[in-house]
């Protein structure tokens, strides 16, 4: 059900639109510049399934009145007319509110400041900081004397540079007046991946009359900003391919917000349009746990926590592989250092929480799983649980793996069966359940595959080891092409000889259990002398790979070498391929 209404507010007259039963939890949503109340609507309308929606077109837009003088435009008078809409709607009753764009900068004021502060349970703001604490923020950045501060304010500044022409006498009103809200849907279509957007028959008056929000506000605020706590609980949602409002503006924000959840979505500026789904499922989501006084577990992940501020992984989740020891274990303590929280996942349960243990020493939060990363179901019911506790795995490291050696013709079916179930089988599941996770999501991310130098050195005596982590590595390269359209990385790391206790656990097709258990003894005892990395130099390296994004990461002298040899000389790795090579 939807009304429409008319609401004074001083001198302008407001138009306010609701949808659902008024007897519901109220939610007011307040739009941003240059649109109206309808920038809106598709959330509206599947949050009115479950709560009264109350949107209204800010003054100077869509069929509100247009004040002429441009004081009119000051924030205060755009904080009282939210005033006005709830006063008149909703009289005395506490309410939600979230706000997107200029929306969400004006409802800053209500949310840190004035008579509404008592009345409002929760604020969701989406692409729209407060300008006192982005005046605070552009202070600290310019008086910081490091290259990096002063590249941030200077990428705020180039995407920014709208702002300095609607502060142009004449330009900026005639250029939607001479065509621009004619091309306006197609703007939004080719540059904001907004798929379905209708002309906007009040589009020429919203740009044009909008630009007095930027011209009675931005300087004076910006240069004398005043302290804006909040005291309410505050969702920040980021669209993370936002053209206009960078995400290092609200870096700083948890120092004004002590209730503070982060949730960050790859998508641009006008995501209530382009991922309306997503946008109602976590207002609704935020506003029912705060009504309950009982947040949902992805919720409570997605808490800030400021003592892991500045962190370069702060907030995202990583999903481990055999994380029990070796190369898994090392890269879990690792990115808990750089501020990750850890899934340790293995098929031996007392290592993986060994290795939870250990990360949450580091101040990361863990949780430990025992799995048979080569069985579909489980890991199915892996993705699962991460996608209901967690939200979504911004990295996943497909490491676990096991060792083989034998010819071809030595090696019977079932130990074909079960390396490859653990080895290739592991990193399809896990490459193929959690990057659908990523896409669904909308969630920016990376996927790490381990492989081996062995991917590039064939041998007649690891022929079910090196084919499997071949598998693994043109997986990647396949995998890397189709996701880089959802801005997921897939990365192929090929260690040579690193000291982990593969050796140890390495099968031996062929041979009785006492040659093995020989044959075993002989490769440790390799592995330690002639090792040039640890567990710790691949996990660096890793790491690196999540924050760069190359396509293959080389460790060590051994996977450089056979990389260039199977490349550039193919006849002597054939040749070397005839040696054996075990001890």
């Amino acid at each position: 059900m939807q009304n429409t209404l008319r609401v004074p507010s001083g001198d302008t007259t407001l138009n306010v639109i609701t949808y659902g039963d008024n007897r519901k939890v109220p939610i007011v949503l307040v739009h941003g510049y240059p649109d109206n109340h309808t920038v809106w609507q598709p959330v509206a309308e599947r949050l009115a399934e479950k709560h009264f929606v109350i949107t209204y077109d800010v003054r100077g837009a869509g069929e509100s009145s247009a004040p002429k003088k441009q004081a009119d435009y000051r924030i205060q008078q755009l904080s009282d007319d939210l005033r006005a809409v709830v006063d008149v709607i909703i009289p005395g009753k506490p309410f939600h509110l979230a706000g997107h764009d200029w929306g969400s900068i004006q409802s800053w004021e209500s949310v840190t400041a004035g008579p509404l502060q008592q009345r409002i349970l929760s604020y969701t703001t989406i692409s729209g900081p407060c300008l006192d604490h982005m005046g605070y923020w552009l202070r600290n950045k310019t008086l910081n004397l490091s290259a990096s501060a002063k590249a941030e304010v200077l990428k705020q500044l180039f995407s920014s540079w709208y702002i300095g022409f609607f502060h142009l006498p004449v330009l900026a009103p005639v250029a939607w007046q001479g065509g621009l809200d004619k091309l306006w849907p197609r703007y939004l279509k080719l540059r904001e991946k907004v798929a379905e957007s209708t002309p906007n028959p009040t589009q020429e008056k919203d740009g044009r009359n909008g630009v007095q929000l930027y011209r009675a506000n931005f300087r004076h605020k910006l240069l004398n900003p005043e302290p804006r706590p909040a005291h309410c609980p505050v969702q920040l949602i980021v669209p993370t391919r936002d053209n206009y409002v960078g995400a290092h503006l609200f870096d700083g924000l948890h120092e004004w917000v002590p209730q503070l959840y982060r949730r960050d979505i790859n998508a641009n500026h006008w995501v209530p349009l382009s991922h309306p789904d997503r946008i109602a499922h976590w207002i609704g989501e935020f506003v029912t746990g705060v009504d309950s006084g009982n947040m949902p577990s992805a919720l409570q992940h997605a808490r800030v926590r400021p003592e892991r501020f500045g962190l370069p992984l702060t907030g995202k989740t990583a999903v481990i592989t055999g994380a029990g020891s070796g190369i898994g274990r090392a890269t879990a303590l690792r990115l808990a250092g750089l501020g990750a929280d850890l899934v340790c996942v293995d098929i031996n349960e007392d290592a993986a929480k060994d290795t939870a243990r250990d990360v949450r020493a580091l101040g990361a939060v863990a949780w430990s799983k025992q799995v048979d990363v080569g069985s579909a179901a489980a890991m199915q019911k892996l993705a699962r649980w991460v996608e209901k506790e967690l939200g979504c795995a911004e990295i996943v490291v497909n490491n676990a793996g096991i060792g083989m050696a034998g010819g071809v013709l030595d090696t019977s079916n079932q130990d074909w069966e079960r390396i490859l179930k653990v080895n290739l089988w592991g990193v399809i599941h896990g490459s193929r359940l959690f990057g659908q996770q990523m896409v669904d999501a909308h969630c920016a991310g990376h996927i790490i595959n381990v492989a081996s130098a062995a991917a590039f050195a064939p041998n007649r005596k690891l022929a079910a080891y090196a084919t499997s982590k071949a598998a693994v590595h043109m997986l990647s390269e396949c995998l890397r092409a189709e996701l880089a359209e959802y801005d997921i990385g897939v990365t192929s790391v090929c260690p040579g000889f690193v000291a982990t206790g593969i050796a140890q656990n390495t099968v031996y097709a062929g041979l009785s259990d006492e040659e093995q258990a020989e044959k075993r003894a002989k490769a440790d005892s390799l592995y330690k002398r002639h090792a040039t990395f640890t567990p710790e130099d691949v996990a660096e390296r890793i790491c690196q790979s999540i924050l760069h994004n190359p396509a293959i990461s080389l460790v060590g002298p051994e996977a450089l070498a056979t990389r260039i040899v199977s490349r550039f000389a193919p006849t002597v790795s054939r040749m070397v391929a005839r040696l054996d090579i075990t001890p």
